[in-house]
């Protein structure tokens, strides 16, 4: 199919949207945290992630809990507790993400390369 001015982003790419879905920002890394090390508190992931603020990170889990990409799990007991798990649709994405660190150890050193290369000729 061939690209007019009525075509739209999604139908000139179908990917677009799942890249829209998975690749904003904080999104990969939070999936990547909890189908590595399982279910985490919130404090757990703020560590592990590292310089994600407490508000995106409250942002970034509930957009991914409403796309079931998450689960969120409430204790009641005192003090309150929560806990996150990545969903099995959520855990679906692994192999997306497994080629594409695949991908970056053998490309990004030839990224790197090319971008000296690039500046250095500007």
């Amino acid at each position: 199919m061939r690209a007019d001015a009525s075509t739209t982003p999604e139908q000139a790419c179908p990917i677009a949207p799942v890249v829209d879905l998975v690749f904003s920002r904080w999104t990969t890394p939070i999936l990547w945290v909890l189908n590595e090390f399982g279910r985490q508190r919130f404090v757990e992931l703020e560590r592990r992630i590292g310089s994600i603020t407490p508000k995106v990170l409250t942002q970034r889990l509930r957009q991914l809990e409403r796309d079931g990409l998450l689960i969120r799990t409430y204790h009641a007991e005192v003090p309150p507790r929560v806990e996150y798990e990545i969903s099995d649709l959520g855990r679906s994405l692994a192999p997306l993400f497994a080629t594409l660190a695949d991908w970056s150890t053998a490309n990004l050193p030839k990224v790197e390369e090319a971008r000296s290369a690039y500046d250095s000729a500007s």
